[in-house]
């Protein structure tokens, strides 16, 4: 009864066009006041507060804020400059250069959504002069940015080694070996259409020029060195790691670029803090919800249910890639991490299926999520930054959905691309 009530009335809150920090509070409230009213009030404060208390989502702000001041400042153009001056003369090249700038990029912020603002004007424009048609263009730049959400540092990963108690290093490991396996897939298809649709190439960059992108660029790619590097050789923490590339983002942009002063920086820290503010009050509310799901004992059920139906790990994965799917049309991504990652997580392990790849799995699923219409969060990211109607862009999304979809089957049923690298590092 109680699980009925709260999937019926999160839906209807959810179709109502509710903000999801009410659609997974309310009905944890209610759920409360009717079916639980001898739970004490100070036990419900302790569960939204534990679901912040927690020194591991310190990463989060961290990451956050180092995220907003590579996007305001000038790492994006230099990061994408060193990529053109090696890649833009080749067949294909300023598409290969857009994905592989979003994946180096995304490698120092984490985030998709700043990935797409930071590199859209820039890309853009380079992607229609190469005779790219505008379609494909902005799909291209939407999708590209996914692999900020897979490769290190990434904000998704975070919460879900906190959900489930993962090593966030091994999920880093991981996420970065299947973010370059997704940015070769787009590549593959950016070469498909450059040879179908003719698209041009650029100038071959001179000696000179590619020194100098290399000497501009290399500042920037410290990052991602100075944070795996830390952490795997055991210098610091996850966590620590997260306040050092705070450290090494202001160092670079204030004090080496330039790129903008105190007053900006302020502006900064306070679009940061809006941000986490928002990821903080979801954590919390859906603390609070995974609590009630606990005592509805919906995991147990799950679990007696796929053991009753003698339900194997193949066609597990295969009903959680269809739901997350769905799910990622209608839900923000770290919604879906906090309603369904504590509903399948003990149905997974009781499977036998490793933490780490069913991480991986989940993430790819929320990456997918972030280009898939009606709802997807760098459709309108992308329409808000480049000034374009939201259905173009979404005219252009679908031969990446088709290659997101090949990758995740390949990433689901061949769980050693997201688990052998992690036998190399122990």
């Amino acid at each position: 009864m109680t699980v009925l009530f709260l999937c019926l009335l999160a839906a209807v809150l959810l179709v109502c066009g509710f903000e999801m920090f009410l659609v997974m509070g309310v009905p944890s409230i209610l759920a409360w006041l009717l079916f639980y009213p001898t739970i004490p009030p100070i036990v419900i404060a302790q569960k939204l507060l534990s679901g912040v208390n927690v020194s591991t989502l310190l990463a989060i702000p961290f990451f956050v804020f180092a995220a907003d001041i590579m996007a305001r400042g000038t790492i994006a153009k230099r990061l994408t400059d060193l990529v053109k001056t090696n890649l833009g003369h080749l067949r294909g090249g300023i598409g290969h250069t857009t994905v592989v700038s979003c994946m180096a990029f995304g490698s120092v912020c984490g985030s998709a959504p700043a990935t797409v603002a930071a590199l859209g004007r820039l890309l853009h424009p380079e992607l229609v002069r190469a005779r790219y048609s505008e379609k494909f263009s902005l799909g291209l730049i939407a999708s590209s940015a996914e692999c900020a959400l897979l490769i290190p540092p990434s904000i998704t990963l975070i919460i879900y080694g906190w959900l489930t108690g993962t090593s966030i290093a091994d999920l880093f490991a991981a996420g970065l070996v299947v973010g370059i396996v997704l940015g070769i897939g787009f590549m593959i298809l950016v070469q498909v259409v450059t040879v179908r649709s003719g698209a041009g190439a650029s100038p071959k960059a001179s000696r000179s020029e590619r020194l100098l992108a290399l000497r501009d660029g290399l500042v920037a790619l410290g990052l991602p060195v100075v944070i795996l590097g830390g952490i795997y050789s055991g210098v610091f923490t996850a966590t620590e790691a997260a306040a050092v590339a705070v450290v090494y983002a202001l160092f670079v942009e204030v004090l080496i670029y330039r790129s903008f002063g105190l007053r900006a920086l302020m502006e900064v820290a306070e679009s940061s803090a809006i941000t986490v503010v928002v990821i903080f009050i979801l954590l919390a509310m859906g603390s609070l919800l995974s609590y009630f799901i606990t005592l509805a004992q919906v995991p147990s059920y799950f679990t007696q249910l796929f053991t009753q139906w003698n339900v194997n790990w193949i066609t597990f994965l295969l009903l959680v890639n269809v739901i997350l799917l769905i799910a990622g049309m209608f839900i923000d991504p770290n919604s879906i991490l906090l309603v369904l990652v504590p509903t399948f997580f003990p149905v997974a392990m009781s499977l036998g299926i490793d933490p780490v790849h069913f991480g991986l799995v989940v993430c790819l699923n929320i990456c997918i999520g972030m280009i898939t219409p009606p709802f997807g969060l760098d459709l309108f990211v992308a329409s808000s930054t480049l000034k374009r109607p939201v259905e173009v862009i979404i005219g252009g999304i679908w031969p990446f959905i088709a290659t997101n979809i090949a990758v995740l089957l390949l990433i689901t049923y061949v769980p050693q691309i997201s688990t052998a690298i992690l036998g190399l590092i122990r």
